[in-house]
């Protein structure tokens, strides 16, 4: 007789996983929200001044488990004003390091608006997720992706886009929520090689998943968003951390006192972008002293009244005026940080 397999945990609407160690990733949460996490087709012409195409970065120096390396590249239509070439934007998709990929919509909406909004080219990498790939796993395909970058600026490897369009010397590390721990691990990796001719420019954490072992107040006190409840916090980083691990891991507490100290870090300029009622202001915020107390140039975005990840939501940003100025605020920062660096 067959065995049914049966659920032994979920986490609400997003995910779920069965004894025989299967993952279902289908969205059961409200049906009008579905177009969000739709996979959006490459295309290699221009749809409202980007073009998108799925390259294979997998290197001989970036690989050791064999796996095969993929990204997502969103090019800008030229303007007369991009008389030169164009900063790379190296993004990390959030998601607890459990969902989403870079070819949701959601991204797609965000991202587009980004090239064209900044002027850059956007390299942002398939990472594996957990709970079948634990942490370091999206650490290493991020860090792999930026040898990549490396490989392709040394003329290893070719990619046409990046060759004609980019500017090695202006590489910048970005990544929302979970993204953005892995901007602050793929940073610390990364000054410790030589990643020459490439030159890390900045790092740019948008309301990265920084966290304690306990509840900060801000944990307590502020609104659960579609993007971030206490529930999914707990239940992704308990299936993506090390076995044996809790939130106090240097993955998602690199303020703390068991991560590497941060002043022994060799980090290039970090831009932080907090959301004024983001369920993790608080850690984020200790993290953000932290940085300062160690003299790391960081500085300091703070989107009023908004909630975690708030403009990925196409809904939100489509529909309340107050949600769009704000994203549009929090792209005209990071344009402004591109272009200082």
């Amino acid at each position: 007789m067959v065995q049914q397999k049966k659920l032994v945990d979920e986490v609400s609407g997003w995910l779920r996983i069965y004894n025989d160690g299967s993952v279902d990733r289908t969205w059961t949460g409200p049906p009008e929200v579905t177009f969000m996490i739709e996979p959006v087709a490459p295309h290699e012409q221009f749809i409202d001044g980007v073009a998108i195409r799925d390259v294979t970065t997998t290197t001989t120096n970036n690989t050791e488990d064999g796996s095969i390396h993929r990204a997502r590249l969103y090019l800008p239509e030229k303007t007369p004003e991009d008389n030169k070439k164009l900063p790379i934007l190296l993004h990390f998709q959030g998601g607890g390091f459990c969902i989403s990929e870079p070819d949701w919509f959601m991204y797609y909406h965000a991202y587009t608006e980004l090239v064209r909004s900044t002027r850059s080219i956007c390299v942002s990498p398939y990472l594996r997720r957990a709970p079948e790939h634990r942490l370091p796993a999206a650490i290493d395909d991020g860090f792999a992706t930026l040898q990549w970058l490396q490989s392709v600026a040394k003329g290893d490897v070719r990619d046409p886009w990046l060759e004609e369009h980019g500017d090695f010397d202006k590489v910048f590390l970005i990544g929302d929520s979970s993204g953005g721990n892995l901007v602050h691990e793929v940073a610390a990796r990364a000054g410790s090689v030589d990643l020459t001719p490439v030159r890390l420019a900045g790092g740019i954490p948008i309301h990265p998943g920084f966290v304690r072992s306990y509840r900060s107040q801000s944990e307590i006190e502020m609104p659960q968003s579609p993007f971030l409840t206490l529930d999914m916090l707990d239940k992704f980083l308990s299936l993506a951390l090390p076995i044996g691990s809790n939130k106090d891991h240097p993955f998602t507490c690199p303020m703390g006192s068991g991560a590497p100290p941060l002043d022994g870090l060799k980090l290039p300029p970090f831009l932080l972008c907090l959301a004024e009622n983001d369920l993790l202001k608080d850690t984020e915020m200790e993290y953000y002293e932290a940085m300062k107390k160690a003299n790391k140039e960081v500085d300091l975005f703070v989107s009023k009244g908004m909630t975690h990840s708030f403009y990925l939501n196409k809904i939100a940003v489509d529909l309340d005026p107050t949600v769009s100025a704000q994203m549009n605020a929090l792209i005209g920062r990071v344009k402004e940080f591109i272009e200082k660096q």
